[in-house]
């Protein structure tokens, strides 16, 4: 499973998949991003789950917090590229504020209650699954949105 919003550690096998361009059989729900070590300097991917899907933008949440490795590589360095099915394109991450986490989880949350439950619980959290509780949520978790990157 993939790391981001679930907040389970990502399997080794999904980047292999990506890289031997089998990427589409993870279809739009997961997305490879690649980062740069904020520190090392050297360059990492990770898969995550699509939170939200709008104008060409993908949202992503880190199941881990702010703390997250990824999550702070992208804030470091936010210009980077996405692999999306069997599409790379360049990208730049923008960290959402809580009210837009708000409304993601919102939206995600109603399309898919029993998931928004299991990934509350594995983010350490306990919601009821009603729109309120996921907008506290969606508050709390870290967001990241993205945007393709245009004059690369």
């Amino acid at each position: 499973m993939a790391d981001g919003f679930s907040g389970c550690r990502p399997s080794s096998t999904e980047p292999g998949f990506y890289r031997a361009r089998l990427g589409w059989i993870f279809g739009r729900r997961l997305v490879l991003v690649h980062h740069v070590g904020r520190r090392t300097g050297r360059r990492h991917e990770v898969v995550l789950e699509v939170v939200d899907r709008s104008g060409g933008a993908v949202t992503v949440a880190s199941g881990f917090g702010p703390r997250g490795d990824w999550y702070r590589n992208l804030l470091a360095a936010p210009r980077t590229t996405m692999i999306i099915g069997a599409h790379q394109q360049p990208v730049e991450a923008r960290a959402l504020d809580a009210e837009e986490g708000s409304a993601v989880l919102l939206a995600y949350g109603r399309r898919h209650r029993r998931a928004a439950r299991v990934v509350a619980r594995r983010t350490g959290y306990e919601i009821g699954g009603s729109d309120a509780d996921l907008r506290e949520l969606g508050r709390r978790l870290p967001f990241l949105r993205l945007e393709p990157a245009l004059n690369r």
